[in-house]
């Protein structure tokens, strides 16, 4: 289980959110909804122990995630705003070693290509790719990825029809398997595993 209790966070004079609880069981996701700057990456990047709140705590099976920095990689698979990519590598490499840092074959990431629009990219060095394309890499890193765990930022944007259908049906496989999901969303999103929505305030 996933759960945080009386999170607070400021942003500046802004108080993004306070006194935060939430709760995600094995096999469910919980979808982060909100206007622009309402919170959702710095919530995500909460969990993941990259920003720290000012009060509370996020805790992964019982355990403070702040305290366990050393299992956060076994646990999260995160997909950000920021792709984490090598830009002077190809996707191909940039992929090959994602897949062995997670314990995942070499081949691990080339059936998600197509459905993702890159089949055709696979040489193309990453700093020639547009940032649609970029992104679509990078999320490409947590459908693969073992992790229990998997926290994701707009992960349907740049995505046609197909991708979006693609994307969701692993999300759905992830939880089947008894993973939690934690998605960031400008929109209504079906899911076929039970999911909650968490509806964070706007600015002002």
């Amino acid at each position: 289980m996933l759960d945080a209790k009386g999170l607070t966070l400021w942003r500046g004079y802004q108080c993004l959110f306070e006194q935060l609880n939430f709760a995600v069981s094995a096999g469910s996701a919980l979808l982060l909804r909100g206007a622009n700057g309402s919170g959702k990456t710095t919530l995500l990047r909460v969990v993941c122990g990259l920003t720290r709140p000012e009060t509370g705590e996020v805790r992964w099976q019982g355990r403070d995630l702040q305290r366990e920095r050393a299992q956060l990689g076994q646990v999260i698979a995160y997909s950000g705003h920021q792709t984490g990519l090598k830009s002077d590598l190809s996707l191909a490499q940039n992929l090959r070693f994602a897949a062995r840092l997670c314990g995942q074959g070499d081949d691990a990431w080339q059936a998600l290509l197509e459905p993702l629009g890159l089949a055709a990219s696979t040489q193309l060095d990453v700093r020639l790719l547009s940032a649609g394309q970029q992104r679509r890499a990078a999320l490409v890193r947590t459908l693969i990825s073992p992790a229990p765990l998997w926290v994701m930022d707009e992960p349907l944007a740049n995505l046609d029809a197909a991708g979006r259908a693609y994307v969701l049906a692993a999300v759905d496989r992830h939880l089947a398997d008894g993973g939690i999901a934690l998605l960031a969303v400008h929109e209504e999103i079906e899911l076929s595993a039970p999911s909650k929505t968490l509806l964070l305030g706007e600015t002002a």
